[in-house]
């Protein structure tokens, strides 16, 4: 069994509200940076993991995106599968 090291990034879709990114925006304007005209805030998740083989882990991935750390209604995830050299 071979060790992975995913990156997952788990972000709110496009047309739902972000309260936390415009929190940020307003914070920006009032530091100068009046240009931003838009922020987005998600979240990035680092899971290590063994597997029998890249497939496999991408496929676990996967799933533990889709059960627990990504909201489906509301978020959309992203992630890349690579395997830990050494490990």
């Amino acid at each position: 069994m071979a060790t992975y090291l995913a990156h997952i990034n788990v972000m709110l879709r496009p047309l739902v509200n972000d309260p936390q990114g415009l929190a940020v925006r307003d914070g920006l304007h009032a530091l100068g940076f009046e240009h931003t005209t838009s922020v987005r805030v998600g979240k990035r998740i680092e899971v290590t993991l063994d597997a029998a083989s890249t497939s496999t882990a991408e496929q676990q991935v996967a799933q533990m995106c889709d059960r627990l750390l990504a909201n489906a209604v509301i978020e959309d995830y992203e992630f890349t599968v690579s395997e830990v050299v050494g490990a």
